[in-house]
């Protein structure tokens, strides 16, 4: 045992080690392997019962093996020295009767991560149940205290979660690591009769020494779902619309699936042959840093175990480079950028103003809280989604709206970016405040 686990890096590494040498000796001419297991646990309260205790145990082995530019892929969830080889020679199996691709295979060998590097991404938390029940307790308690009009509560949760994993190929590469992520949440109801509404909250940590008072949480959830009560519809309109920072990451998480390899190479994507080309206004910087101690992204290596780098995506509004994985990068032939498996740590540049300030430099416009439905054309850029929020006039909330579709087009919004908060709120992979967006369609009565 090892910090919980049932299984050491060490045994890990030993287990990827055996596939490698059995695909080797069972004339494989490349290999790779991805070793994992994780564990924990999450209590979800209601009206301060119990509602769920729920424990999760997982571990899994992937072998990707090549026989010249044949691949094929097969997994298992069984660790032993026969269920390891019955793998291999599944996907050998698999490779033998599939097509060649002429981009597929390991990485250049030279780009391969070599070495440790601490990001100090793990953090157990070692909580017990009725720690956790205590704390959802808490949280859920807070608030029903804001408000005799807090009615009922969908739950909150406490949730720990660690897990560790390593990658290794026939290269020589060979790495891992482990992490953790822990999350409270909170999501209440209020009102009455025709006027009811919910909203919640949670904050997310690899560190739960770093949670803010999850009393806290659950006051807030409280006070959002409270200032939604006799919400309006509004009539079809233009006008500049905010996003909150939360829903600000998926404008940013748009833009990047645009410019990643799998979209370009298919050809469905918006944004074609825009490197090099103004995507955003001049002021809008995106910086990728893959090494933020602590980070939700940070990692040494990519999904191909390629170095990862800091880099500028985007400087001055230009776009500097895409997101691509060594497979992606040989389709549109270019090199890999190390983002086999996704964008590390993406910092978006932000200007002066909180949301606050946002709302003033607005004046008069929609802030969007909430959106519904997926309503995104990444061929086109076409944008339309269900949406709820406040009206605002001249700079501060008038009244909560809802039952509304916000619509444009992804590259005129992009390109349209007036200014972007520092009210940031770090959940994931994308560090960005509220986006304030020049002009969108608001489709209501």
């Amino acid at each position: 045992m090892s910090d919980g686990f049932a299984h050491s890096q060490s045994a890990l590494r030993a287990l990827a080690q055996t596939a490698l040498e059995h695909a080797a000796a069972c004339g494989a001419s490349a290999c790779e392997v991805d070793v994992s297991e994780g564990f924990g646990q999450s209590v979800s309260v209601r009206r301060q019962d119990v509602e769920t205790i729920e424990y999760n145990r997982d571990k899994g082995l992937g072998v990707s093996v090549y026989i010249g530019q044949r691949r094929g892929h097969a997994s298992s969830s069984d660790f032993s020295a026969e269920a390891i080889k019955a793998t291999v020679e599944a996907a050998l199996s698999i490779a033998r009767f599939t097509a060649e691709d002429d981009c597929a295979g390991l990485p250049d060998e030279k780009l391969l991560a070599r070495g440790d590097m601490d990001l100090d991404l793990f953090h157990p938390w070692d909580i017990s149940v009725d720690a956790a029940i205590e704390i959802a307790r808490r949280c859920e308690q807070a608030a029903f205290d804001v408000s005799p009009m807090v009615k009922n509560s969908e739950g909150a949760t406490v949730s720990a979660q660690q897990s560790h994993f390593v990658s290794a190929n026939s290269l020589g590469f060979m790495g891992g690591f482990s992490t953790s992520r822990h999350y409270v949440s909170c999501s209440v109801i209020v009102g009455e009769g025709d006027d009811m509404q919910r909203d919640d909250w949670y904050a997310s940590r690899r560190n739960a020494a770093e949670f803010p008072d999850p009393a806290l949480i659950g006051d807030y959830a409280a006070r959002r779902a409270l200032a939604r009560l006799d919400s309006r519809k509004l009539t079809t309109r233009k006008c500049p619309v905010i996003f909150e920072a939360p829903l600000s990451t998926g404008l940013i998480g748009s833009f990047v699936h645009a410019v990643s390899g799998g979209a370009l190479y298919r050809k469905t994507s918006f944004l074609l042959d825009s490197l090099g080309k103004k995507v955003f206004p001049d002021f809008v910087r995106i910086s990728e840093r893959p090494h933020i101690r602590g980070g939700f992204a940070s990692s040494p290596f990519d999904d191909d175990g390629v170095v990862t780098r800091d880099r500028e995506v985007v400087k001055d509004g230009v776009l500097q480079g895409y997101f691509l994985s060594t497979y992606s990068g040989r389709k549109l032939g270019m090199p890999t950028t190390g983002n086999a498996g996704g964008s590390h740590n993406l910092i978006v540049q932000s200007g002066k103003h909180d949301l606050k300030g946002l709302l003033r430099k607005m004046g008069r416009g929609l802030l969007v809280t909430e959106l519904l439905g997926q309503g995104v054309n990444y061929v086109t850029g076409d944008y339309s989604r269900g949406a709820a929020g406040y009206w605002v006039e001249n700079g501060e909330i008038t009244y909560p709206v809802e039952e509304i579709t916000i619509a444009g087009n992804l590259r005129d919004m992009l390109l349209g970016i007036v200014d972007i908060g520092n009210d940031i709120e770090v959940r994931g992979s994308k560090h960005v405040g509220s986006i304030l967006v020049e002009r969108m369609t608001i489709a209501g009565n």
